[in-house]
């Protein structure tokens, strides 16, 4: 007769397939998903096709011609940094609670000197930026 107690073998759990499988969906999930992507600007394009309409008192008009000078309000700046645009709008919204900005960019200025003039816009926290355009009477009748 055997008085010994039997020795009972522990069960072992083997985690390392579960972590794999874990890792596996986690991986397939960051993939997968679809991330928004939210700009910093709020713009709203205007249609070519409309008509011009006298500007408004609550409005900032931006000035850009194809040398890249800048004028506020048709106050002619001394540069074209983004500082001295910042500030250029800083004094002509300075009454007014967020006014739309109006960029009257000529067609031949580059894209870099409408983006400082936009990025001046963003720091000051105004967000309704809107470009002028000019009706293609040519265009409309084909």
């Amino acid at each position: 007769m055997n008085l010994r107690p039997e020795r009972r073998d522990e069960v072992e759990l083997n985690m390392t397939s579960l972590i794999d499988v874990v890792l596996l969906l986690l991986i397939f999930f960051m993939v997968s998903t679809t991330f928004e992507r939210q700009s910093e600007l709020n713009i709203t394009l205007p249609k070519a096709s409309e008509e011009y309409t006298d500007p408004k008192v609550d409005e900032v008009n931006v000035y850009l011609d194809s040398a890249g000078r800048v004028s506020v309000n048709d106050r002619m700046l001394v540069n074209s940094q983004v500082l001295t645009i910042r500030e250029a709008l800083r004094d002509a919204s300075h009454d007014m609670d967020n006014p739309p900005i109006i960029i009257n960019a000529d067609a031949q200025a580059t894209h870099q000197a409408v983006i400082k003039i936009m990025d001046a816009a963003r720091q000051l926290g105004l967000t309704r930026i809107t470009f002028a355009t000019q009706r293609l009477d040519e265009e409309l009748s084909n």
